[in-house]
């Protein structure tokens, strides 16, 4: 959850995670349910880096849930 996302645009620049990021390869934002949903390879990809990523493009991310299989 990502609660500091206010419009569309705030979910185009996390978009912009799935190119500047290495192992990401989908992102999914969304500004009205504040929620971003990544795919990323977890051996390329430490979960932690990723929050630090979010955290550089302004936002606050809350938590990280794994993928259910």
């Amino acid at each position: 959850m990502v609660k500091d996302m206010h419009c569309v645009n705030c979910a185009m620049k996390l978009q912009s995670l799935e190119d500047d990021l290495p192992g990401v390869s989908a992102v999914d934002a969304s500004y009205t349910k504040q929620r971003v949903q990544v795919e990323y390879d977890e051996d390329k990809l430490d979960p932690e880096k990723l929050m630090t990523a979010i955290r550089k493009l302004g936002y606050t991310p809350e938590k990280i849930e794994p993928k259910s299989a």
